[in-house]
């Protein structure tokens, strides 16, 4: 515990801080959160969420893992999707993800990570739809930035894939997705233009037949 004393230090210092500029800061964390916006983003430690879009604690709902996936399989990703959007009736899913991503690097080559190599298969599977067009780019920087933006763009599609998006937009309550871009040279973000915020939206195949009344809280 004393390696990490520096830690408990910087803690005091942001307690006397808040406090000095607001006395209720904390009780009012305490008694409830209300963030209209969900961010899903990568684990990077250099890319910290509530910093980059300059909001306070209480916010911004969080969920971040490796690269920034938002896999179908994954019940840490639906589940935070659900509780953001039927609990906390958050408007806006953002997907960020950033430039100089190592798990995007990573699921570029072919050599062996261990267990989170079956995580990246699905970047994998992202450089296989778009391979021509990834391959077509000559510079490999510019292939690399290419794949992080069609990687978030995919997430995009998989969270609004979900019967959770949907059954929010049966529902008629109002929810867009956005896919961005963090450039950790630059601290600027990127919108990739991909913003969904209907059902309309999305491709027959993918839309679940779903009843109003069965959706309704």
């Amino acid at each position: 515990m004393l390696k990490l004393r520096n830690l408990f230090q910087n803690n005091q210092e942001f307690v006397k801080s808040r406090i000095s500029k607001d006395p209720n800061y904390f009780q009012r964390l305490a008694d409830a959160q209300d963030p209209l916006y969900l961010w899903i983003g990568c684990s990077d430690s250099r890319v910290p969420a509530n910093e980059i879009v300059g909001l306070e604690p209480g916010e911004l709902f969080v969920h971040r893992n490796v690269a920034n996936l938002f896999p179908h399989t994954d019940f840490n990703c639906l589940s935070v999707l659900e509780f953001g959007v039927d609990l906390l009736k958050i408007q806006h899913v953002i997907i960020c993800g950033h430039y100089g991503c190592s798990g995007v690097k990573a699921a570029m080559e072919d050599h062996r990570l261990g267990l989170v190599d079956n995580w990246l298969r699905n970047i994998r599977d992202v450089y296989a739809h778009f391979k021509d067009e990834l391959e077509a780019i000559a510079d490999p920087k510019e292939r690399y930035n290419r794949l992080v933006e069609l990687n978030v763009m995919q997430q995009v599609l998989n969270v609004c894939h979900t019967t959770i998006v949907q059954g929010a937009w049966i529902r008629n309550q109002p929810l867009w997705i956005h896919g961005w871009v963090y450039d950790i040279g630059t601290g600027g973000l990127k919108d990739l233009d991909c913003c969904v915020s209907g059902i309309d939206q999305v491709e027959q195949i993918y839309r679940i037949r779903l009843s109003k009344k069965d959706w309704l809280n």
